[in-house]
């Protein structure tokens, strides 16, 4: 497949035409120092994908597509590394938003993209084993249609009413990606400094909602999401008690949609 608009874009892009996982393959290249800052790969026929929490990602071939993108600047801090994952969430919405018309996208924190609430695309972030930076992962349902939905509350571009091929998707992530990527580097990695946080907030579709946290070591929090903070934490007003609970890693239900 010749993807010249987004390897114009990226051009350490590489299209597979099956993987098992381009996040593993990926973070299998760089271990072995196959990979460098901005290497991605891109599949429409990812065979043993994985969502957040471990969850198993299938997907019909030719229907979807997975890319995973090496992001690793120099002498990056952890806590600075932490907002990745934010960056490829805001950036697959603003790619969609610009693809259909006429729907509310926004971002579920910490980074799921919805159309009118419904999932159309979902990432998965990971530390590479040395520590100097993270593969973001993101798979978009293209043309699925509603009988292959891989649950009630999930969507396609293609329901939507957007078709527009893998390529154009694709490069309009990709400059997404990038440009949000630019903009934090020249604020120092600092998400206050370069407003990325302010960018968050405004496009997270979980500020201000009623939600159910599903913490990783198996609490769970009812609340308001009242905020995102300066580390990229949600942060949740508990109805247990009132206070303000800060979640750095969760599941997150919208408990309702208005």
């Amino acid at each position: 497949m010749h993807l010249p608009l987004s390897a114009a874009v990226l051009p350490l892009l590489e299209h597979l035409d099956e993987v098992g996982s381009t996040n593993q393959e990926l973070m299998a290249r760089a271990a072995r120092g196959e990979a460098q800052h901005l290497s991605a790969l891109i599949t429409t026929n990812q065979t043993a994908g994985r969502g957040r929490l471990g969850r198993e990602w299938i997907a019909p071939p030719g229907k979807t597509f997975a890319v995973s993108v090496l992001l690793a600047p120099a002498e990056a801090s952890i806590g600075s590394l932490a907002w990745m994952p934010l960056l490829g969430g805001l950036a697959m919405a603003r790619a969609v938003r610009s693809l259909v018309n006429d729907r509310e996208v926004t971002l579920k924190w910490p980074n799921d993209v919805q159309i009118e609430g419904l999932k159309v695309s979902g990432l998965l972030s990971e530390l590479v084993a040395d520590g100097s930076g993270v593969i973001v992962g993101a798979g978009l349902n293209l043309t699925i249609e509603r009988d292959e939905l891989p649950t009630s509350v999930s969507t396609s571009l293609l329901l939507e009413g957007a078709d527009p091929g893998v390529d154009l998707v694709l490069s309009s992530y990709l400059t997404q990606l990038t440009g949000l990527y630019e903009q934090y580097l020249g604020g120092e990695l600092d998400a206050v400094r370069s407003g990325i946080a302010d960018a968050v907030r405004a496009e997270c579709g979980t500020i201000g909602r009623r939600v159910r946290v599903e913490l990783p070591g198996g609490g769970r929090i009812f609340g308001t999401a009242e905020t995102v903070d300066d580390q990229g934490q949600l942060v949740v007003k508990d109805d247990a008690n009132g206070s303000l609970q800060h979640v750095a890693a969760g599941d997150v239900t919208h408990l309702r949609y208005e």
